[in-house]
């Protein structure tokens, strides 16, 4: 008898439990949203790092992340090459270049990768062709990331427009995306890196990647490289620089700030709509109550009824919520040109059904006071 009783409370004004339902729903679609969008960063932060062609990487101690970083001396890299299980050490130089759009002729920060045109930095298929190789060793000509945002303009092989106000030559096309860091990425040779950074050097790099062979322990030449390295470079596995990025796009910018603190409103905003919605219920139902407690009812029991509405609502508003999530994740990435994938998990499901419930059951917990404390003289006096 217990459930129908809950349910029953909650049908018996089918106005407002729509109105309930659809607060729920909204608490969970921003929840949601948010862990959606830090789902993102992390990814796009950090999946770079997936599709470069190393097991070990070094960069500046002050390098913040990627898209930041500080350039340290190559002989660096020379030292490691001949350590035991290295197979291959490859520099890689990075920065922004204003890209001019040859339609509009607006100008927008893109980021650039520098590499020897003969290194297999990335893995990327794209990038190992040999029309891709002969593109990034002609002179002015870069390679763009079909992920780039459209108001970078045209793609297309072979047109031409300036990058910080050098005529440079699109040769060639792959497949990266750039992430909240940037909305468009570029890759040329390191000759034409250097055309375009003027003054910068080749003896100062910016990322080092390391290449190990088959079979070798990583965190043992790992730990060997850090006890021969100055302190003016950092030695780091893929899953530590991974982490560093995650740690600091998440935990440090206020981008991270943002969305973690909309998951926390979002919690707030639901536990007070719920609270209001059960606390009217209870408000009306009073002499209901009242003569259940009066009936013997322990307040156990009435503690039960309302925390089962709490779940009701909680399951009810989570449904509709994770549709209209799984709609907007699907137009957010179709609108970034998957620039930023938001992908549904298990995880996230899982725990936001868990918030859900959770967040409903406080509410249903602070609103049920009122009929543990009401004396059931006082309602029929």
């Amino acid at each position: 008898m217990r459930t129908p009783l809950a349910w029953l409370n909650l049908l018996h004004e089918r106005t407002r439990l729509l109105v309930a339902i659809a607060g729920v729903a909204f608490a969970v679609l921003l929840i949601f949203m948010n862990l959606g969008f830090l789902g993102a960063l992390s990814l796009t932060a950090t999946q770079i790092y997936d599709q470069m062609n190393a097991e070990i990487f070094l960069r500046s101690p002050q390098t913040l992340e990627i898209s930041t970083t500080e350039p340290f001396p190559i002989e660096r890299l020379y030292q490691v090459a001949g350590v035991e299980g290295v197979d291959q050490v490859m520099p890689v130089y990075v920065g922004y270049q204003q890209w001019r759009n040859p339609e509009t002729r607006l100008s927008r920060a893109m980021f650039v990768y520098g590499i020897n045109p003969r290194d297999p930095v990335f893995r990327l298929p794209e990038l190992q062709t040999p029309e891709a190789i002969a593109a990034l060793q002609r002179p002015n000509t870069v390679l763009i990331d079909q992920l780039s945002r459209p108001e970078f303009g045209p793609q297309t092989i072979g047109l031409e427009t300036e990058s910080d106000r050098r005529r440079v030559e699109i040769g060639g096309q792959f497949t990266l995306g750039g992430g909240f860091a940037s909305d468009g990425t570029l890759i040329v040779g390191d000759q034409n890196f250097l055309r375009l950074f003027t003054p910068r050097t080749l003896n100062r790099i910016d990322i080092g990647l390391i290449k190990l062979q088959p079979g070798t322990n990583v965190g043992a030449v790992a730990k060997t490289l850090r006890g021969m390295l100055p302190k003016d470079v950092e030695v780091l596995t893929q899953e530590e620089i991974i982490g560093r990025d995650r740690d600091f796009w998440i935990g440090t910018t206020s981008t991270g700030f943002i969305f973690s603190m909309g998951v926390v409103v979002s919690f707030i905003v639901g536990t007070v709509i719920v609270y209001q919605i059960l606390y009217t219920d209870i408000s009306e139902h009073m002499p209901e109550y009242a003569t259940l407690k009066a009936m013997g009812y322990r307040s156990r029991y009435l503690f039960q009824v309302v925390l089962q509405e709490a779940v009701i609502l909680a399951v009810m508003g989570y449904v509709p919520g994770l549709i209209l999530s799984l709609g907007l994740y699907e137009l957010t990435t179709n609108a970034t040109n998957g620039g930023l994938p938001m992908a549904m998990n298990l995880g996230r499901l899982v725990f936001v059904l868990l918030l859900t419930v959770t967040m409903c059951a406080v509410s249903g917990l602070i609103s049920v006071r009122k009929v543990i404390t009401a004396d059931p003289a006082e309602v029929f006096s």
